[in-house]
């Protein structure tokens, strides 16, 4: 997942005085002193290599000065800008707002990443107070009615301007942005859509913390190990240890990850255990207390359907999709009902075939969701002679990093790594890396940090602290975020299959911000429509499993030796296995987010509850057996992190990545010729062109879905 916080620019540096230290009651007094005045670090651009943040001089004070001092430099800047008496040029207004701001860009890229993988109290209170200053910030620019004429002005004079295609494109990208944010607008009803663009950023961010809040409290807390039986000794010492960390000494503790479905449900052999981990997942937000977000994500839902009927939207959808490569509503609904009945259909027929085993078990129940994996697991030992336990041994975490997703990608692009430890962190389970491009120059700084925490959202994320930029003279610093489980003391960090092939994706993420090649910074890396974002990281899935890599880094932690192949053949054999269950759960995600995202202005508030069970019914993903991959109240993605009425986009980008990786297995596969050519078409390109015409001059053709439904073993189904 790409996380973004969509933040302008600003310029400036302004120290802040700290109050002196209180002295001891009853001593003298030394003649009083003037107070040491202490440089707010965002204040002037970060020394360190790469304007990499100065994490050991930040601190939690730092990030409410910087960012009202951000918004009011750029508010200035764009003043300025909008009152220049001079004829508006390419230069003095589009440029001149690209340079705008670096001291909220840079502030404001931090605080985003902390507020996610590292958050505490205060970051979270000024999380929800500061959310709406920024959006009316970004309203006071966008809503500005001089600075948009000015804009216009240069975007009717484009074709005799003589511009570059780069320049061209931010003419056009700029134009869009205003045009679509409401430029056009009557007065009042800037003013209503100010309003409603406020709230939505308040109760996005109260969403975020209330989301958080409810999945600490809503892991499994187990007093008796042997509820716990099927999972591994270093499952169970984690799990003690996370117990531990929470001052529950004797217990065990199994943390929630953000999707429905949890990782130990596979192991758990315990029916009452798996139902009860499983009613824990599934009602994190729906306690009736104060970490309820159910009240939240329905006004959510209707104040985004008002906002797209002012700015002349049938529904939110229409107005948010039309800038992506899908365009419309309708052709998200046409391409996921392409999906939806091969993959039901072979959901069905896996739970029968599931139902089958518990009943040659002698069972005596019906096949529920929280027994799904279990039995799944079973069903593939039986199937294909293929145990996750198998695998694990193989999957030591920093191999995986250095040997597997390094090694590819120098395979791929001549890049190579260094590790520093003279660059702070936030955490102490952060890494980081300089990358060297492969003539040797420094190319960018790789931050990662993979393991979960309790003040750390669920899921996994690439996001950049600093964006490239020729203009700004910036070269890009970009992390990758997990929530692997961290082990216990002395024990390797061993991942499942899944966690390798996320690793591989989020550093797809990471590779398209650090190959980024751009002039201007909104144009830069993965700044890029929401159903292409994920196009590069799911591409970078498949060197998981190529021979040469795989082989590089599947080595087995205890022996030393590599996978023998007779695995390897299970695991591509099995690569198809429950593919009607993994499809159709995204499937129930997507459509849940286009059936919120699609409601349309002036219906009454919805009930959460009713609403989600119709619109499952409504799209035909609603198979009991098969829950959806997040439901309503927890479903982060479309309420908080920018992919409300977009998380279809992760399978337009599967058809996208599985037709191209075609082209590289057409080609010879892992080389450097076509890492080199997927580089220059792809991934420094940022959003230079028409997505849709970057993809067609890479692959010689418009995408085709045939490609993905035969990677999942649904072609012809």
């Amino acid at each position: 997942m790409l996380r973004t916080l969509a933040l302008s620019l600003a310029a400036a540096a302004v120290l802040l005085v700290l109050p002196p230290s209180g002295a001891r009651a009853g001593q003298a007094q030394p003649a009083p002193k003037a107070p040491a005045a202490r440089t707010n670090p965002f204040f002037t651009p970060s020394p360190l290599p790469f304007q990499a943040p100065q994490f050991d001089k930040i601190q939690d004070a730092d990030f409410g000065p910087a960012l009202e001092e951000g918004m009011k430099q750029q508010r200035a800047a764009v003043e300025r800008i909008a009152d220049n008496p001079a004829p508006a040029t390419f230069e003095n207004t589009l440029v001149a707002l690209e340079k705008s701001g670096p001291l909220l860009l840079r502030v404001g890229q931090v605080f985003n990443a902390l507020c996610s993988a590292n958050t505490d109290p205060t970051l979270q209170k000024l999380q929800e107070a500061v959310a709406p200053k920024l959006a009316a910030h970004q309203d006071a620019i966008f809503l500005n009615d001089k600075l948009f004429k000015r804009v216009e002005a240069v975007y009717g004079e484009r074709a005799s301007l003589k511009l570059d295609p780069e320049s061209a494109r931010l003419v056009e990208y700029y134009h869009q942005q205003f045009v679509h944010a409401g430029a056009r607008l009557s007065d009042a009803d800037k003013t209503r859509l100010k309003q409603l663009n406020e709230r939505d950023a308040a109760l996005s961010a109260k969403f975020t913390n209330q989301l958080l809040a409810a999945a600490k409290a809503g892991a499994l807390v187990v007093g008796d190990k042997a509820e716990l039986a099927g999972l591994s000794q270093g499952e169970l010492d984690a799990a003690a240890q996370d117990a531990k960390g929470r001052g529950l000494t004797g217990k065990w503790l199994i943390p929630l990850q953000n999707t429905t479905q949890q990782p130990a449900l596979s192991s758990l052999s315990d029916r009452a255990t798996r139902e009860k981990l499983f009613e824990d997942s599934w009602l994190r937000a729906e306690r009736g207390d104060a970490n309820d977000t159910r009240a939240t994500i329905a006004e959510l839902a209707t104040l985004r359907a008002e906002k797209a009927k002012l700015l002349g939207y049938p529904n939110y959808a229409a107005w948010r999709l039309e800038d992506q490569m899908a365009k419309t509503p309708a052709a998200v609904e046409s391409f996921l009902g392409k999906l939806v009945p091969p993959a039901t259909a072979n959901a069905r027929r896996e739970a029968a075939n599931i139902q089958a085993l518990i009943d040659t078990q002698h069972g005596g129940f019906k096949l529920e969701p929280w027994d799904w994996e279990f039995y799944a697991d079973q069903v593939r030992k039986a199937k294909f002679d293929l145990d996750e336990a198998q695998l694990e041994p193989y999957f030591e975490l920093n191999r995986v990093l250095e040997d597997g997703v390094f090694y590819a990608a120098h395979e791929l692009y001549g890049i190579t790594f260094k590790e520093r430890h003279d660059i702070p962190v936030y955490n102490p389970d952060v890494r980081v890396f300089e990358v060297f491009d492969h003539d040797g120059s420094p190319m960018a700084l790789f931050y990662c940090d993979y393991f979960k925490r309790d003040n750390k959202s669920g899921g996994a994320w690439m996001d950049n602290f600093v964006i490239q930029s020729k203009l700004l003279g910036t070269k890009p610093v970009v992390f990758n975020v997990g929530n692997f489980t961290k082990p216990a003391p002395g024990q390797p960090a061993l991942l499942s299959w899944d966690d390798v092939t996320t690793m591989f994706h989020e550093f797809g993420h990471a590779l398209h911000g650090m190959f980024a090649d751009e002039e201007y910074p909104s144009l830069s890396g993965t700044n890029v429509a929401r159903d292409f974002v994920e196009f590069p990281s799911q591409i970078n899935e498949h060197w998981a499993l190529y021979p040469q890599v795989l082989a590089h880094y599947a080595i087995n932690i205890k022996t030393g030796k590599p996978m023998p192949q007779e695995l390897v053949d299970k695991i591509k054999r099995a690569a198809t296995f429950n593919q009607g269950y993994d499809l159709t759960e995204l499937l129930a995600a997507a459509e849940l987010d286009m059936q919120w995202h699609t409601l349309a202005a002036g219906a009454p508030k919805p009930n959460v509850d009713a609403f989600e069970a119709a619109a499952l019914k409504a799209t035909g993903v609603d198979v009991p057996q098969v829950p959806p991959r997040y439901r309503s109240t927890y479903f982060l993605h479309i309420w908080s992190n920018g992919y409300a009425a977009g998380y279809y986009a992760y399978l337009w980008a599967e058809m996208l990545d599985d037709d191209a990786f075609a082209w590289f297995t057409e080609h010879g596969g892992l080389t450097r010729a076509n890492g080199d050519r997927f580089r220059a078409m792809i991934l420094s390109r940022g959003n230079t062109e028409d997505l849709a015409a970057m993809y067609r001059a890479f692959r010689g053709r418009d995408p085709e879905i045939g490609p993905m439904l035969e990677t999942r073993g649904l072609a012809g189904k």
